[in-house]
């Protein structure tokens, strides 16, 4: 689910902590918009006020109405149904976007905007008004509709260009090229472009592929649903909760940093959005205690990539994969846990050490949130939660679970914890009468979860205010809404045309052989490859058109080698995410140098290094799947993964480090390392032997700080 994080300068609810940011924050508000607008192009728009403002927001607003009209009550072909969400998101994206960024005229929108503006949205409306005619003619198309077709691929990738970036631009234009040339030596280049521009607009296998089918089914209402959720002051309650729980701790702020960013990164669908929005508070925090400013960005930009692989939301992800794996979304996110869970645990323990190595101490107490008051307001969970259960459970179809979490964010929106309260008691007692004969134990994790939240919700005494969504914010909401959708159109409108081009070409399969060929039988040689060709695929491009393109191109590669299906999936996946923090596109690490004034390389490659479990856990999961909880036959094997894989990602992460108790000498950081990932290795020999390796550093590294002990 790509749920967008609100970009600065939005206005949402906010908590009153006690911490203030002026007392750590040298960011200045017109920093952080230009940061954004340097490494995110989706912060980059058209400025409207008064009537022009109003007519826009109602626009992008009757979109969101319109998404969450079709996904539950219309029935429209799909070949309807795709080219109007397409449209639709073509005019929405030139009324936002400009050609260029910066300083942009009020109320100024040029002619040429306007006339692309006007043709690719009709060219996207003329096929859904005649697709009976166009199926009939099948490629015997009129000179016009080739026109058209051409306009709705041109008017796609110049929004893509606008609102994501030109990475995925450079990616499909390869693609693209290969295509007409590959079609021009069989029947002439002016043929080949009228195939190409059929297969890729007037059939399936192009722009209206799964990634716009899946869009426009489920992604969408998600996006809109990440909307109205973050007028709740979700992200608020993140941050102010993880200050609380480990602000006070040895080298608090980036403690901080990696909490708040895994809770916001799960519903944010934007590396860098959440990297410079969370950013701009913890990177000045963590500076501020003593933290290194290469490591302070560091930190933040390796933390908010990994949100896109938290469950139980990752990003557009975990959706995308139900159609292209063909599982239940309960199956995707019991499968994520533990690999997500290993990759914050490993960058947890870096800055810990990190902070006992240097020794850094944290924020006093008396500067933090009280926890008995953020834990009355644990009622903004209500929505999230209804939605994962009610689609993990399949209650309902996944656009009614979001519809039903909209309701519930605009109810959690405007009500006090009291009333909560009462409607949690309510909704639970209900439930217990009518449920159980209809759903059998389907509501039980639900109805335990309302039990528990209105208990939290009574703890303390005093009220808690909601944020009270007045018909302004609901207007400002669903617009936000409708404009979180544009980028995400755009990008997977372009990733199916890669995915086509890469279909109709059979490169795929050739790619396939190639690496096969190389590889032989060494299923580590073709990780490799297939590792170092998502990095190169996923340099700058988001997250939705990421796994897209390497569910595509890479995936097919790992599973004709054996890989099971689902792993191999996730390879790609974590290898696509992780090109925001891999030097030399790193996208994320760069917009949090430009908060840390840290230098951007150096600050991805701290970066590369505090992520190194997600170089190293994909891995072990695609040569044994049994880390994703597949093949496990008894309880006690949980319990003995999740032991050992801890244990191995504190030795990894203690040996990069270079310390635990006192500093490590080099052969010791090597040994520490080694046992770390014999541990992570699946088979009972080498977890011992690491096992072994891992204690005997500690035990070492303990008795020579005893004799040297650590700075204070």
């Amino acid at each position: 689910m790509s749920l967008k994080k609100s970009k600065a300068g939005v206005d949402a609810p906010e908590m009153k902590p006690k911490i203030e940011r002026g007392e750590f924050d040298t960011v200045s508000q017109e920093e952080v918009d230009e940061i954004m607008k340097n490494y995110d192009p989706e912060s980059n728009v058209r400025v409207w006020q008064g009537v022009p403002q109003y007519v826009v927001k109602c626009i992008l607003a009757a979109f969101s109405v319109y998404t969450i009209y079709v996904t539950l009550f219309a029935t429209l072909q799909d070949l309807v149904r795709m080219p109007t969400f397409v449209g639709f998101g073509i005019l929405m994206g030139y009324l936002v976007y400009p050609a260029r960024k910066g300083r942009q005229k009020i109320n100024h929108m040029p002619w040429y905007d306007i006339v692309i503006m006007i043709l690719g949205t009709l060219s996207y409306l003329y096929i859904a008004l005649t697709v009976k005619s166009l199926m009939a003619k099948g490629i015997n198309l009129a000179w016009y509709e080739y026109i058209i077709g051409a306009i709705c691929v041109l008017s796609l990738a110049e929004l893509c260009r606008r609102s994501v970036g030109i990475p995925i631009l450079c990616v499909a234009g390869f693609f693209l090229l290969y295509a007409i040339y590959f079609f021009s030596k069989k029947v002439g280049i002016e043929r080949a472009v009228k195939q190409i521009i059929y297969r890729l607009v007037f059939t399936s296998t192009g722009v209206f592929s799964t990634p716009i089918d899946v869009c426009s089914k489920y992604i969408a209402v998600f996006i809109i649903f990440g909307a109205f959720l973050e007028r709740t002051g979700i992200s608020d309650f993140f941050i102010q909760m993880a200050n609380s729980l480990a602000g006070s701790a040895s080298g608090g702020p980036a403690k901080v940093a990696v909490i708040s960013s895994a809770l916001c990164g799960m519903v944010s669908g934007s590396s860098v959005g959440n990297t410079v929005t969370t950013g701009s508070v913890t990177i000045p925090m963590m500076k501020k205690t003593g933290y290194r400013p290469e490591f302070a960005g560091a930190v933040e930009a390796a933390a908010s990539t990994g949100g896109q692989i938290m469950p139980p939301v990752m990003g557009a992800a975990a959706f995308l994969m139900i159609d292209y794996v063909g599982v239940p979304y309960s199956s995707i996110i019991v499968r994520a846990i533990l690999p997500a869970t290993l990759y914050f645990l490993g960058i947890f323990i870096a800055v810990h050490l990190e902070a006992k190595r240097t020794g850094l101490k944290g924020i006093p107490r008396d500067q933090l949130p009280v926890f008995n008051q953020l834990i009355k307001r644990i009622y903004l969970l209500l929505p999230l939660v209804v939605l994962v259960v009610m689609v993990s459970t399949n209650l309902k179809t996944m656009a009614f679970s979001a519809a039903m979490a909209i309701l519930f964010a605009i109810v959690v929106a405007n009500m006090d914890s009291n009333k909560i309260i009462g409607i949690v008691g309510c909704v639970t007692l209900l439930a217990y009468i009518f449920l159980p004969p209809l759903a059998g134990n389907v509501p039980a994790l639900l109805l335990t979860i309302l039990v528990v939240v209105g208990l939290l919700c009574t703890a303390g005494g005093t009220v808690v205010k909601g944020a009270k969504m007045n018909p302004g914010m609901f207007l400002e909401a669903m617009a936000n809404g409708g404009k979180s959708c544009v980028s995400i159109i755009a990008a997977c409108g372009i990733a199916g045309c890669v995915a086509g081009c890469i279909s109709m070409t059979g490169l795929a399969s050739q790619i396939i052989s190639f690496i096969i060929r190389i590889a032989g039988d060494h299923l580590i040689v073709a990780l490799f490859f297939t590792m170092i060709c998502c990095i190169v695929l996923g340099m700058g491009v988001p997250t939705t058109a990421n796994y897209c393109i390497m569910a595509s191109t890479c995936a097919p590669i790992l599973i004709k080698m054996g890989v099971p299906t689902i792993a191999a999936h996730f390879f790609v996946f974590y290898f696509g995410i992780v090109a925001d923090i891999t030097p030399p596109v790193a996208l994320a690490a760069y917009a949090g140098s430009a908060i840390a004034k840290s230098d951007p390389m150096k600050t991805g490659v701290n970066a590369t290094r505090l992520a190194i479990a997600a170089f190293i856990v994909p891995y072990v999961f695609a040569m044994d799947p049994t880390m994703m909880f597949v093949g496990i036959e008894h309880w006690y094997q949980v319990v003995l993964i999740c032991i050992t894989s801890v244990v191995g990602i504190y030795g990894v992460a203690s040996g990069l480090a270079g310390f635990t108790y006192t500093s490590m000498p080099w052969y010791t950081r090597i040994l520490a390392i080694a046992g770390g990932l014999l541990l992570l290795a699946p088979s009972t020999w080498t977890d011992i032997a690491g096992l072994i390796i891992v204690a005997g550093v500690i035990a070492f590294q303990y008795l020579m700080g005893k004799k040297k002990p650590a700075a204070a």
